[in-house]
């Protein structure tokens, strides 16, 4: 795993593009920080930039280093939640973050992966990762390695040895978006 993750951030502190595994399905991912790695990401999956992306944090220090402030329910939540989840932040700090990965509302989508490899690569590179799945925008996620596509297996600038990718559940995590004030709203399940 060590010389994965070496790897990884060679390429990802270069600008560069990886395909990666994560706790839920294989992912398109770059230094969240870097402008240029995040347009790289969408013009891969051929997506609109209007749509904003999720970041992996290694820990929930990186999460509060990213966000305004964390609301007390995203706490509560990552507390008792067994399964991928991803959490939208109502403010981002804008000037850690690419501004592609910010959303039109100044809100911003982290999950915390229960995986070593991926808390490992964010915290060795210091900064959120992108974590888009791995197909063309509008294509069926791939559950497996083996349903990527040629086309998005050429356009990155590394792809992980399939080794290191755990059985996850083959699909995409659940999105919460939290408020300030305790409201939340599950926006898919």
């Amino acid at each position: 795993m060590e010389q994965e993750i070496k790897k990884c951030l060679e390429v990802l502190r270069a600008g560069g593009v990886i395909l990666y595994p994560t706790d839920t399905v294989w992912g398109i991912g770059c230094d969240a920080s870097n402008p240029e790695a995040v347009e790289k990401v969408y013009a891969i999956k051929r997506r609109s930039d209007s749509k904003s992306l999720v970041l992996l944090a290694s820990d929930i220090d990186m999460v509060a280093a990213h966000v305004e402030e964390i609301p007390e329910m995203a706490l509560q939540l990552i507390e008792v939640n067994d399964k991928p989840m991803t959490l939208i932040y109502p403010k981002a700090f804008k000037p850690a973050l690419a501004p592609a990965v910010v959303a039109e509302d100044g809100s911003v989508a982290f999950r915390i992966p229960k995986m070593d490899f991926c808390q490992k690569l964010a915290h060795r590179l210091r900064r959120p990762l992108v974590s888009t799945s791995a197909n063309l925008s509008g294509a069926a996620t791939p559950r497996t390695y083996s349903e990527i596509s040629q086309e998005i297996l050429s356009a990155v600038d590394y792809v992980v040895d399939p080794q290191w990718a755990i059985p996850g559940p083959g699909r995409a995590s659940q999105i919460i978006k939290v408020e300030m004030d305790g409201r939340f709203k599950i926006i898919r399940a």
